[in-house]
């Protein structure tokens, strides 16, 4: 007995006994698109409390770099806003990958019009010809066409696209090659095309940041971006003639009235037909390698992506973001089985 008390005494008198134990942390690397990297940044900080013993980390780049980074094992996982970016960067390793959709979002056109921002509408010929540099001017008669009631000024129009590589381009050259043969022929869909006129920022942030200081500028960002930064953004036209600006609801509209998603869910839903649907509004994607020899790692973002599905997507409202519907939830769970 006196033996036992003396033990203890001893264990508590030695500071190192008396240390707890601490585990090392897991760190998974991440890279990619900035169109979901508010989202993002909140859904690694919200499960770093589920599980602390694994912290995420994501360097919001773009998506060409961010992808590229995946492809040079620089990266546990990419993303992108664009479904086919392995066209662009690297053909043939489109099996090596899966793509899971994260949220859905939508890209704005922002502009710098005090006293008329949210009440600009714009037809796919007018942004078409705005970043063609075809229309120079806010009072050209095809910008006052679409907004009869509306005094738009004689004032030079500044165009600001992406300096980088960006899904965010890609959704948005989308809807332009979609919506107009001059656009599709010059310019194209990709992830940074050759701009006819322009000046370039670098993230969704330069674009909002450059568009705030310039009066009479138009750009485009994600959402969530031009609501952060208390930017104007107007509406477009949809497929219905509908002037439609971006919402949840509308959003939302786009999602649902869009075709069913792919089995590898790599489905666009730009142009999207039906009554009340944004056009521009995209999913944005998780990029995975379908093998992880790293059996922690891949326990972790497995475990995560389970995670992503369920709370994660009560999350996604309230930063402007759409939750996943329903359906394509289902299948994606089933999905991620297949990490191995």
């Amino acid at each position: 007995m006196i033996l036992a008390i003396l033990l203890f005494l001893a264990a508590f008198s030695n500071p190192a006994a008396a240390q707890p134990v601490t585990q090392s942390v897991l760190t998974i690397s991440g890279a990619g698109a900035t169109f979901p990297y508010p989202i993002y940044a909140k859904w690694f900080e919200n499960y770093k409390r589920q599980a602390p013993t694994v912290e995420f980390k994501y360097d919001a780049v773009g998506s060409e770099t961010g992808i590229r980074r995946l492809l040079q094992n620089g990266a546990d996982f990419g993303a992108s806003d664009n479904p086919e970016i392995f066209r662009e960067l690297a053909p043939g390793v489109e099996g090596d990958y899966f793509f899971f959709p994260s949220v859905v979002g939508a890209v704005v056109p922002i502009v710098n019009l005090p006293g008329l921002g949210d009440d600009v509408a714009f037809t796919p010929e007018a942004l078409a010809g705005i970043y063609l540099g075809k229309i120079k001017k806010w009072n050209d008669p095809i910008l006052v066409q679409a907004n009869r009631g509306r005094r738009l000024p004689n004032l030079d129009i500044v165009v600001v696209h992406r300096a980088d590589g960006s899904g965010t381009t890609y959704s948005w050259t989308d809807f332009l090659s979609k919506t107009n043969a001059e656009w599709k022929a010059r310019a194209g869909a990709g992830l940074s095309p050759k701009w006819p006129v322009g000046r370039g920022a670098k993230g969704n942030d330069g674009v909002a940041k450059l568009v705030k200081e310039l009066g009479g500028s138009i750009g485009y960002v994600e959402f969530i971006y031009a609501l952060q930064n208390h930017l104007s953004f107007g509406k477009v036209r949809n497929q219905q003639c509908e002037f439609v600006g971006a919402s949840l609801e509308s959003i939302g509209a786009a999602a649902t009235n869009a075709m069913e998603a792919g089995s590898d869910f790599k489905v666009s839903i730009v142009d999207a037909p039906g009554a009340g649907s944004y056009p521009i509004a995209s999913f944005t994607w998780l990029v995975v390698p379908a093998r992880i020899s790293d059996g922690a790692k891949r326990g972790a973002i497995v475990d995560f992506l389970n995670w992503m599905l369920g709370p994660g997507q009560r999350q996604a409202a309230a930063l402007g973001y759409l939750a996943l519907p329903s359906n394509i939830v289902g299948r994606e769970a089933a999905a991620i089985g297949g990490i191995h």
